[in-house]
């Protein structure tokens, strides 16, 4: 008689991570660790010219002299976590916390850990000064950065996965043809129709950004495997989790921009971010 084992699904990429940072595989154990401050976040931003209100909610986790952050939808997550979660154990945060609030505590970790701009001093990575000045300024010197990554063909089709305005003209001012897909917008600045279903970009594609925000949705893990499955480079353009996409750097994700809290829209003077590429690049 044959025996046949039962399938077994594999662990998602993101909780295969955690899991592995909390039986210290990447540094010391997070039970020995405690969430110093936990931050809850909204605001709402619209730049000059547009006529799309962004609105974003984080939540922030401060451990020691790191930052983790997590966007989330409206009403996952309430104000009252900053007196839940301040003071509680990272091991707890990582296994027991509303999935946003466990992203940020693993980004806290990871960014303690191994420090972006210690990452730039080793030459693992690029910091990338944005200029002070303006929103609509640093948005575009951002999302010029973003793009900057991309390395693809006069007409290449590229899936952007979370809509951002000066993004979708970064991408065109390339050479490339964007492919916008957002589960809170219908239309670009300039009327392009953005599609919510994210399988339909992933299947036409021949390069893909995505946003850190796919960290906490739970969509990361299929565009990864997606991505993988394609042989198509895969930019994450990270404030969300930006430690966590960089753990995914040369398995599945190709290249990186990792911008650590304080993020670009909270302030109006100089700050960093830093671009990672693969040896292979995008």
């Amino acid at each position: 008689m044959n025996r046949t084992s039962p399938t077994s699904t594999p662990t998602p990429a993101v909780d295969a991570l955690a899991a592995a940072v909390l039986a210290g595989d990447h540094g010391p154990l997070p039970a020995a660790s405690t969430a110093t401050s936990v931050f809850w976040v909204h605001h709402g931003t619209r730049l000059a010219g547009g006529d799309t209100t962004y609105l974003n909610q984080y939540v922030l986790v401060r451990l020691g002299d790191s930052f983790g952050g997590c966007a989330f939808e409206a009403g996952e997550i309430e104000p009252s976590v900053c007196r839940d979660a301040s003071g509680a154990p990272l091991d707890v945060l990582l296994r027991e916390a509303p999935r946003p609030l466990r992203i940020a505590a693993l980004d806290a970790y990871l960014s303690r850990a191994r420090p972006h701009r210690a990452a730039a001093g080793a030459g693992e990575a690029e910091a990338v000064v944005l200029p002070a000045g303006t929103p609509e300024v640093r948005a575009k010197a951002r999302d010029a950065a973003v793009a900057g990554l991309l390395d693809i063909a006069e007409g290449a089709e590229v899936g952007l996965i979370g809509v951002v305005n000066p993004l979708v003209a970064a991408i065109r001012a390339r050479g490339g043809r964007p492919l916008p897909c957002d589960l809170n917008l219908t239309t670009t600045q300039w009327g392009d129709p953005v599609t919510d279903d994210m399988h339909e970009v992933l299947d036409r594609a021949d390069a893909v950004v995505a946003t850190g925000m796919t960290l906490s949705n739970g969509s990361f893990d299929v565009i990864l495997e997606r991505c993988r499955s394609r042989g198509v480079p895969l930019v994450v353009y990270a404030q969300t989790g930006s430690a966590v996409a960089r753990a995914f750097l040369g398995s599945g994700v190709t290249a990186l921009s990792a911008e650590p809290f304080p993020y670009s829209q909270f302030s109006a003077e100089e700050t960093v971010l830093y671009r990672y590429r693969t040896a292979d690049g995008a």
